[in-house]
């Protein structure tokens, strides 16, 4: 894979996780900087193995989502146990692999594809 495939690799998973954060309305600057040092990591770890490039969308979904819960919570908040009285995040799964999704881990219920929770929140 040379230099302009994993940029592209590293701009299709920032556009992805803006996206899902997008749907959720927090894509505030602070958040998306979040992203932003994600990437940044990530273009590191795929320059240091380029085969891990097919991974990097969910590994930046899995980065954004450990350092929101960190510093505001729990997201993406789980729309298929709503009405469970316990409010959880979704996960990604696979966690290295291709083709990642956010799934609840209740129900193990397959919610949307990362970059695809508009689809599913109405947005």
């Amino acid at each position: 894979m040379d230099a302009m495939e994993l940029e592209n690799a590293l701009h299709a998973a920032r556009a992805l996780v803006l996206a899902d954060l997008a749907a959720g309305n927090v894509a505030d600057a602070d958040i998306v900087s979040l992203v932003e040092e994600s990437v940044a990591h990530r273009r590191w770890w795929v320059g240091q193995w380029p085969e891990g490039a097919v991974f990097v969308t969910g590994l930046v979904a899995q980065d954004v989502q450990d350092a929101l819960l960190e510093r505001y919570g729990r997201w993406p908040l789980c729309p298929v146990c709503t009405d469970a009285g316990d409010p959880h995040a979704l996960d990604v799964d696979p966690e290295l692999g291709t083709d990642p999704h956010w799934v609840c881990p209740a129900t193990a219920t397959s919610v949307a594809a990362v970059g695809r929770l508009g689809s599913v929140l109405g947005r």
